[in-house]
């Protein structure tokens, strides 16, 4: 959804942007492989806490792609989108960074810390879900006068 609204307001083709969407392509094309060896019962714990790291890795630049968009996006020089619009992205981009460094700093628990029968690492796996799930529960479709739906821009 984030990628969708982004690449909706990014009609330029620059170098970086065509670079960065091939860059992500391939993270996430291999999410569900490392995800699978992370959680695969035929794997050793080593070979799971290998994986772990590859897909923490890899999700950390996931999210740290989609704040480069963001911050392309939330650029004045480029004036892609309105002043309101641009505060939102701005919003979304710092969001982005800081949840990018979480999951990398994530990497410092152990695979082998676990909590509720859960490794660490998979309940700081989520939290970017849950941010993404409560930011859009926020901005829930609002009835316009007339009978018309509109998205709530506030973030």
């Amino acid at each position: 959804m984030i990628y969708t609204s982004d690449m909706s307001v990014l009609p330029i083709e620059t170098r970086l942007v065509t670079f960065l969407n091939v860059v992500l392509l391939m993270l996430v094309a291999i999410i569900p492989y490392l995800f699978d060896q992370v959680e695969s019962p035929f794997n050793t714990s080593a070979v799971q806490d290998f994986a772990s790291v590859l897909f923490t890795i890899d999700l950390g630049a996931t999210l740290l792609v989609m704040a480069i968009f963001a911050d392309v996006i939330a650029s004045e020089e480029m004036q892609l989108v309105e002043r309101d619009v641009m505060i939102r992205f701005r919003r979304a981009r710092n969001r982005l960074f800081f949840l990018a460094g979480l999951e990398l700093v994530s990497l410092a628990a152990p695979w082998d810390w676990i909590f509720l029968g859960v490794h660490v690492r998979l309940f700081i796996w989520f939290v970017p879900i849950i941010t993404f799930w409560f930011d859009r529960l926020r901005r829930a479709p609002v009835l316009r006068p007339g009978g018309a739906l509109q998205v709530s821009s506030t973030t």
